[in-house]
């Protein structure tokens, strides 16, 4: 017996899921496709529960039964929930209602979906037919064009014919024998003109059918039909789009050239080709064709110069304006400023002195901050720019530069940019040699000086000593006859800090310092280093105009639109003016500290001045390379001629800063000699990464990481590799050590030392030994293996080394003067009765830089 149930009403001619039972504990279950499944199950009998309480599905002799126990359920339920039963039966009743409803309504949305999906594919099918039918009415039109030219040009052949044959059979002078020409041909060969029935046949054979290409549209092609003289082949949709555009060309006359359009082409030094042809409004292809008439095989990115490039512009009709390379910064800074529109700004003060003479702490105590705290060793790595605005209302500008001999760029820098120099010198330390260094930059920057004497409230401390010092310099106070103001200071204890201000503000009104803010930026770039979260950073002091979030600016070879400004407390301002120093994010790159930057108005002007300055830069270390090859050249010809032997420690420097990096390579550059020279490959702003372990490893060189650490990836991959990374914060720590490296790798000097003479009084030849030299010591003593110089009337014969030194028949290790020996040479024995011998040693002594 076989149960058949009908599942979600299938109309689709499915073949339905049928249930058979086979027994009591096995059921079949046939699935479409011919699949069954014999399936095990467990009977169970359940009873209904109506409104009533009472059991359809049980039997009758059990009701009575059934309902005492559903009854007892019943109640407890109730009691468990703390309701009647009656309550208790309608919320079974709605509960129940409630799911027939929620069956019914799955049933209906599953049957407003089948319908939707059979209206959408009704829709798609749709769709689909009258897509065909315009491709098919696309491709009638298509064949009803084609079959039309075949047509015009099967009768204009038709035309054609009796005419040719015509003029072939009868001469050209002979009218009468033009009008029968066309029948001749079969009088001759068969005797009768053929009839009009025929011709009329025969035309009918030429000409294809209306049904679109004749023999084209026949089933099946056959090789006779394909190779054969009839065979018709289809013209495709190209060939007729051709065919159309000739026919009109040849009723308007012919392709009309366009007119050439003059234009005046801007030529630089080099230019590829295909900015040329951009140049000069021609196509890239007709430029490389006419470099290919004149024999040279060009291609659109090739570079060629001017004198080319404007040869090609006038025979394509143009004119030509020769400009430099360099004239892409023409006009960058802008015009100059009008009086009317300057207005006061605040002194630029660059802070300046030897090393742990106070600069920082003095500038601490006009901030009120503590800056030291956060230097290494207590010195200032990179050039600080903060701006203090007085009691008074008056702001100025700090740069505070680093005093050690590694930051001499820096100083400088400094002094360049700024409007006054404070001299700070330790009252009790007087002048140094970075002081004097600071003198010569502000002299050379043309700036006014401030002495500061500072840390007077030590009791060692003498300024008027500071001041006499200073004299031997050119450097005269006030109190001294001179124009230079000094003020004596003390930044632990804040004595003479107005004194100095005021000395500052002075100073400032008698430079009468003005600028316009009200004009595009341009300043200098203090510093810049590369934030692992903010991308490259670039300080900058803006020296005019106003710098504003969204300009585009140029510093160096770098350029970028200013996403944000942040001063020296790390607050977001939205525009900086003059002489106010602030970061600026958003540049491609770290530009080079000292590098101007100016605010420009497009991106395309920012980057054809960037990519200028790309180039330049490239050119300038090209040269620097071929001296570098040069000088390497004189180098080994030295070393053929034994003269010099140059050892080079190869280093890797990464810092925090631009500065940092610059400072370094000059220290070590100015470590170098003749013999040991250490040679920066890389320098570069951020942390270690692997690119940068893989390029010490392969060239055997250490990393020197100054302020910045290595990440995971790159520590595993150094040590792995063997690759040494040494962290500093300290530039000097830095430079004793590569300067005890290369005194290590120094040769050692040595030094001869004389110890006797020996005359040669008899020459014997011992076998297996060789010439051995009886001598008499005459002079001094002589030791086993020390050095020997063969003399011969006073001329040096042979230098080497003593192979034996024999007292009777047993070796000895020193004869001492007046007594005579055996003495033989390693690897020489062109020895005379006569000869003297110099005896000497060598000492090796360790050398070190200076």
């Amino acid at each position: 017996m076989s149960d058949t149930k009908d599942t979600g009403g299938n109309s689709g001619g499915r073949k339905p899921l049928t249930v058979s039972r086979k027994s009591s504990g096995t059921v079949k279950q046939s699935f479409s496709h011919g699949r069954s499944k014999q399936v095990v199950v467990e009977t169970k009998k359940r009873r209904a529960v109506g409104p009533g309480g009472s059991s359809s599905s049980a039997p009758a002799k059990d009701a009575p039964k059934g309902n005492d126990t559903l009854e007892a359920r019943l109640v407890a339920t109730a009691k468990k929930l703390g309701i009647t039963v009656d309550e208790l039966k309608a919320r079974q009743k709605a509960l129940l209602e409630r799911k027939n409803e929620v069956a019914a309504r799955a049933k209906e949305e599953q049957r407003e979906k089948e319908a939707q999906d059979r209206l959408r594919s009704e829709q798609e099918k749709k769709l689909q037919e009258a897509k065909e039918r315009e491709e098919a009415e696309a491709r009638r039109k298509a064949e009803e064009e084609a079959r039309k030219a075949e047509e015009a040009a099967a009768k204009e052949r038709v035309d054609r014919a009796p005419k040719a044959r015509a003029k072939s059979a009868a001469p050209a002078d002979s009218p009468a024998a033009a009008a029968p020409a066309v029948d001749d041909a079969p009088a001759r060969s068969g005797g009768k003109r053929k009839s009009k029935d025929d011709r009329d046949r025969r035309d009918t054979q030429n000409r294809p059918s209306r049904g679109g290409g004749g023999e084209r549209r026949r089933g099946k092609l056959t090789i006779s039909s394909a190779l054969g003289d009839d065979a018709d082949r289809q013209r495709s949709l190209a060939s007729l789009r051709r065919a159309r555009e000739r026919e009109r060309e040849r009723r308007t006359g012919g392709s009309e050239q366009r007119e050439k359009v003059s234009v005046e082409v801007t030529l630089p030094e080099t230019i590829t080709l295909q900015d040329l042809a951009q140049r000069m409004n021609e196509r890239v292809a007709d430029v490389v064709k006419f470099m290919i008439q004149q024999g040279e095989m060009l291609r659109g990115n090739d570079i060629i110069d001017a004198d080319t490039a404007e040869l090609i512009a006038e025979e394509f009709g143009h004119t030509v304006k020769r400009v430099a390379e360099s004239d892409v910064e023409i006009g960058l800074e802008g015009e100059d400023d009008d009086p009317k529109d300057l207005k006061s700004r605040p002194p630029i003060v660059t802070i300046m002195g030897h090393v742990d003479h106070g600069k920082t702490s003095l500038l601490d105590a006009l901030r009120k901050t503590d800056v030291v705290a956060g230097e290494a060793g207590g010195i200032t790595q990179h050039i600080g720019a903060y701006q203090v605005k007085l009691k008074s209302g008056d702001r100025i500008t700090f740069l505070d530069t680093p005093g050690h001999a590694a930051f001499t760029a820096m100083r400088a820098r400094g002094a360049t940019a700024t409007d006054i120099a404070i001299l700070v010198v330790a009252a009790d330390d007087s002048v140094m040699p970075q002081t004097i260094e600071s003198i010569n930059h502000a002299k050379a920057a043309g700036v006014p000086i401030i002495v500061a004497v500072n840390k007077t409230d030590l009791p060692d401390s003498n300024a008027d000593k500071v001041l006499t010092d200073l004299l031997q310099h050119d450097v005269q106070v006030e109190s001294m006859g001179g124009e230079t103001q000094a003020v004596k200071v003390s930044a632990l204890t804040g004595q003479g800090l107005d004194e100095l201000t005021d000395a500052i503000t002075l100073q400032a009104e008698l430079l009468e310092l003005k600028a316009n803010p009200s004009r595009h930026a341009d300043g200098v770039v203090i510093e810049s280093q590369l934030d692992k979260g903010r991308g490259p950073v670039a300080t900058v002091l803006v020296k005019r105009g106003t710098l504003e979030r969204g300009d585009i600016v140029v510093a160096g070879s770098q350029w970028g639109k200013v996403r944000a400004l942040v001063d020296e407390r790390g607050q977001q301002l939205k525009g900086a003016g003059p002489a106010q120093p602030v970061e600026v994010l958003g540049l491609d790159g770290a530009p080079d500290p000292g590098d101007s930057f100016v605010v420009v108005d497009t991106e395309a002007r920012a980057r054809e001045v960037t990519e200028y300055r790309i180039r330049s830069k490239r050119q300038v270390s090209g040269k620097a390379g071929a001296a570098a090859r040069a000088s390497l050249d004189q180098l080994l010809s030295k070393l053929k001629d034994g003269s010099v032997e140059t050892s080079e420690l190869p280093v890797v420097v990464k810092g925090d800063v631009q500065g940092s990096v610059e400072a370094i390579s000059q220290s070590l550059d100015k470590l170098s000699t003749e013999e040991v020279r250490a040679r920066v490959i890389h320098g570069a702003v951020g942390g270690i990464s692997e690119s940068d372990v893989l390029l010490a490893r392969s060239s055997n060189a250490p990393i020197f990481a100054f302020n910045v650490r290595a990440n995971k990836q790159a520590r595993d991959l150094a040590e792995k590799e063997g690759v040494e990374i040494r962290y500093y914060s300290v530039i000097y720590d830095l430079i004793d050590d590569v300067k005890a490296t290369l005194s290590g790798m120094l040769a050692p000097e040595k030094r001869e030392t004389f110890i006797g003479y020996a005359e040669i009084l008899e020459v014997f030849n011992i076998t297996k030994v060789g010439k051995v030299a009886g001598c008499r010591i005459s002079e001094g003593k002589v030791l086993r293996g020390c050095g020997v110089r063969l003399l011969r009337d006073d001329v040096v014969i042979h230098e080497g080394k003593l192979k034996t030194l024999k007292r009777f028949k047993d070796e000895v290790n020193e004869v001492n003067s007046g007594m005579e020996c055996g003495m033989a040479f390693e690897r020489y024995d062109d020895m005379r009765v006569g000869d003297k011998i110099e005896c000497f040693q060598v000492e090796e002594i360790a050398r070190t830089l200076d």
